[in-house]
């Protein structure tokens, strides 16, 4: 049986950068390994692309054990742990919606030294993750 997507603009014959989340997660669940295989490509030619944050968000929608799987090969990917840091930090500034010098201003750093924390250059404190993490609950 075919893959089909339901509720969905876009079929998986359309390009996976096109699928989003749901579609990821779809194929994930139903799809074959030409799906999978799709997939992964996409997160190789762009590791921090939004392809590789939707097998992320979409592994942590089920328990299914390629979900799991794809989620560790995209971090691989992405350079591991310091991407998966990375990661966080820059959803939490994008959740925020303000600029990255008045965030920078509120933790007492530089918007160039945030810059180097949401790019993975420069791996942050564990205090200063929690506090850029916090950000949002601040705002609420």
């Amino acid at each position: 049986m075919a893959l089909q997507f339901r509720n969905l603009t876009v079929t998986p014959d359309d390009p996976v950068e096109e699928w989003g989340v749901e579609g990821i997660l779809t194929a994930i669940e139903r799809g074959g390994i030409q799906h999978i295989q799709r997939i992964m490509r996409s997160v190789r030619r762009d590791p921090h692309g939004e392809v590789a944050r939707w097998v992320h968000e979409a592994a942590a929608c089920t328990d299914h054990p390629v979900a799991a799987r794809l989620d560790i090969l995209t971090t691989e990917f992405q350079g591991g742990e310091p991407a998966r840091v990375a990661r966080r930090i820059r959803d939490a500034i994008d959740r925020t919606g303000r600029s990255l010098q008045d965030i920078a201003a509120e933790l007492g750093t530089s918007a160039s030294r945030l810059s180097t924390y949401a790019t993975g250059k420069v791996m942050p404190s564990a205090a200063m993750l929690l506090r850029i993490e916090a950000l949002q609950l601040r705002q609420d």
